[in-house]
């Protein structure tokens, strides 16, 4: 996004096509019956990151597992992810999720999550049989988990205008205050909260200094205004990253200093949540890392994990946004990570195992349509910025999933339409692939209604749900006379 137009697309695509190229891989070996592998991925001593693998050893396809075991007295159990849990005492349960239950001959999948002590797993069950494989010792539950889970709690409206406020630097749009944001703006972003280093997971937010902006608030001024916001229905979040934040989450410690360094700014300021912008090299996916539905690779496991563990801390209200750019998300319906032959830029599609692993505590995921080279649709042609096909072929790919890297067998399944909107820059300066309101809305109108789509028939069908618009940025829309804000505020409220 942000700050500057800089991308990290059109440098890298030249690089991804030359490598596209497919590889037969061997099957593996089937073992007797289906198991479930524990694993300590890290441990640092007051506590641990656990693992589980299913894999189906069987002949036939797994529709629905449940792992359970027991924590020794002393150790408790924390955050986790791509799992439902139930437990009584010290004996936990862990149901697969909608996507990750259906387990094919020979495949795999996982579940982890994080405990405090020095104890481990003991008497393991898979589906009530032994987690080595033999017989069920108890009768596994039959009953399939929900497809799709509430829609996180919230607050917002049905379609929601959200904006980045630059609140610690100007930019040369100039300083906006706080109590000087129009109520129009359902979500407002504050950017950006930066590390100290690109590994440290240190997370600070000041405001902008003097220097830079001779208007700034007072920090209790500041304060005061997110308080009037959050009593009109309003959201502000703190958003981390941006072009110049980069944030590598490389080892448990940094997870960890990432997770108390943001609690302490949201903490500080009473902020209702978190937007995720990573950027640059923030993301990416090492050899090897091939499933976004089972990623391995630290600075994407220890990233799901630090924001599992803040929405277990603010809990059913914690809003959670994520504004990635079309490069780590959409580019992953042609190339994921470094491919098979480890030639591909290792950032394409590197957003889906985070997107994937999170969406049951998603609020919204608005992809930055913008500064981007040209992407494949799942219509299998290169749509370009700068016009309404843009932005309706690319969050149709949200509204109907895609198989990841041409993967028929590896589907990034659809989001919720309540999940998903779409950024698009307010002003010729705000970025590259600005779209003048009339498109912006035909665009809109296609994706909620069906009507007005030009060339391309979304996948997806309707979306009346649709969640609405993101913009760079509150500031230009102000230092260019407010056009997205007056636009497209009052034509989102008329949708049903």
């Amino acid at each position: 996004m942000h700050r500057t137009a800089r991308t990290p697309f059109l440098a890298a695509l030249a690089a991804l096509a030359t490598a596209a190229a497919t590889v037969a891989l061997a099957a593996p070996a089937l073992a007797a019956g289906p198991t479930a592998t524990f694993a300590k991925t890290s441990d640092w001593g007051t506590g641990w990151e656990g693992k589980y693998t299913i894999t189906n050893g069987g002949a036939s396809t797994i529709t629905g597992w449940q792992v359970a075991f027991t924590l020794p007295a002393g150790t408790t159990l924390g955050s986790y992810w791509d799992a439902t849990v139930s437990s009584v005492s010290q004996r936990h349960t862990f149901t697969n999720r909608s996507w990750n239950g259906t387990i094919a001959p020979g495949a795999s999948v996982s579940f982890g999550f994080l405990a405090t002590g020095s104890g481990s797993p003991t008497d393991c069950t898979l589906n009530g049989a032994p987690c080595g494989g033999g017989n069920p010792t108890t009768p596994p539950t039959t009953t399939a988990p929900p497809t799709t889970g509430p829609p996180p709690a919230g607050g917002l409206p049905k379609h929601a205008l959200i904006g980045y406020l630059h609140a610690s630097f100007a930019n040369g749009s100039g300083y906006l205050r706080m109590a000087d944001v129009p109520a129009d703006w359902d979500i407002v972003n504050l950017a950006f909260g930066e590390p100290t280093s690109v590994t440290s997971g240190d997370i600070r937010f000041q405001l902008c200094p003097v220097a830079e902006c001779p208007t700034v608030e007072s920090e209790a001024e500041f304060t005061a205004a997110i308080r009037a916001k959050q009593q009109q229905g309003k959201k502000v979040l703190l958003s981390i990253g941006g072009q110049n934040g980069q944030v590598q989450l490389t080892t448990p410690a940094a997870r960890d200093t990432f997770v108390r360094s943001v609690s302490a700014i949201i903490d500080r300021y009473g902020l209702n949540g978190l937007d995720i912008d990573f950027e640059g090299h923030s993301l990416y996916l090492n050899a090897g890392d091939t499933d976004f539905r089972n990623p391995t690779t630290p600075v994407v496991v220890n990233l799901i994990a630090a924001i599992r563990t803040l929405k277990q801390r603010y809990g059913a209200g914690f809003v959670l946004t994520m504004a990635p750019e079309t490069f780590f998300v959409q580019l992953g319906y042609q190339f994921y990570g470094p491919g098979p032959w480890g030639g591909q830029d290792p950032r394409a599609g590197s957003y889906l195992p985070v997107i994937h692993a999170l969406r049951d505590v998603l609020t919204v995921l608005h992809v930055q349509d913008y500064n981007s080279g040209p992407i494949v649709g799942l219509d299998n042609q290169y749509h370009t910025m700068g016009g309404a096909d843009f932005h309706i072929a690319m969050t149709d790919m949200l509204l109907a999933g895609f198989p990841v890297a041409g993967n028929a067998s590896a589907v990034f399944p659809a989001l919720r339409e309540d999940q998903v909107a779409f950024g698009a820059p307010s002003s010729t300066s705000a970025g590259n692939g600005y779209v003048a309101p009339a498109g912006v809305q035909q665009a809109v109108t296609c994706l909620v209604k069906g009507q007005n789509c030009g060339g391309y028939t979304p996948r997806s069908g309707t979306n009346p749900g649709f969640r609405g618009l993101m913009t760079w940025s509150i500031n230009w829309d102000r230092y260019y006379g407010w056009e997205f804000r007056l636009q497209h505020g009052p034509f989102l409220k008329a949708l049903p």
